[in-house]
């Protein structure tokens, strides 16, 4: 049977707008229905952003902040692909990632967390798709870190990562978390996307991406639409 071209969005994998648990989404989500504004032409097709100034160098977090020295922390390889809900490869896509450094600080005015900078480490990166819908990225694994949503709160070591499609209407936003994080079952954030599909938020282990002597690899799925979507923030 030919599948269809279009799937729509499956909203029962996606996290609600609003989660009492994580407190900020009581104050900035929406209380009444949404209201469905049709894209005009031009919304849809363009402008593409940053396409054309992506750098090799700019998927290695590893090198491209070194002024003295290399960052410290737990080198790691991130690698997957973006697919769509019939796991069809979406080339020339624009993933932006950024993280906080080994110790558990941005490299941010706005972070004030009690932890060391890394002047070795920016914690942003980006890269395109090629044809197969591959990525990859070379960084540094991110530290765990406090933040102020309730007692004791800590988030889970943790990278976020942003898509741009064929315009800047269609960016998504979402979070890759790390397997057997002990974190991850109090993490508000986590928990908000539904039972069963959380999970898809959390990478696999992959020795074939691991790099001998270098780098261990991860491997980390992303899938746009369908039963099978990756839960996106909203």
């Amino acid at each position: 049977m030919t599948k269809p071209n279009y799937a729509p969005r499956d909203w029962q994998s996606q996290p609600s707008y609003r989660f009492p648990d994580y407190k900020s989404t009581v104050l900035r989500g929406p209380t009444k229905p949404l209201v469905t504004i049709a894209a005009s032409l031009s919304e849809l097709t363009g402008p593409v952003f940053g396409h054309d100034a992506v750098d090799p160098l700019d998927s290695d977090l590893f090198l491209n902040a070194q002024k003295n020295g290399a960052p410290l922390g737990e080198r790691i390889i991130v690698s997957g692909r973006v697919l769509d809900e019939y796991e069809r490869p979406i080339p020339n896509t624009l993933i932006e990632i950024w993280q906080c450094n080994a110790a558990g600080r941005y490299h941010h005015d706005v972070d004030q967390h009690d932890a060391p900078l890394d002047p070795n480490f920016l914690g942003a990166g980006r890269c395109v798709t090629d044809d197969a819908g591959r990525y990859s990225f070379r960084t540094i694994k991110p530290g765990a870190y406090p933040w102020g949503n309730h007692p004791n709160a800590w988030r889970p070591n943790h990278i976020h990562l942003s898509l741009f499609g064929p315009s800047l209407a269609t960016r998504l936003v979402t979070q890759m978390y790390f397997p057997g994080d002990p974190l991850l079952p109090l993490d508000p954030i986590f928990n908000s996307s539904p039972e069963g599909a959380r999970d898809r938020l959390v990478a696999d282990f992959s020795l074939a991406v691991t790099r001998p002597e270098d780098a261990l690899g991860y491997n980390f799925d992303i899938v746009l639409r369908g039963r099978d979507a990756t839960p996106m923030e909203t």
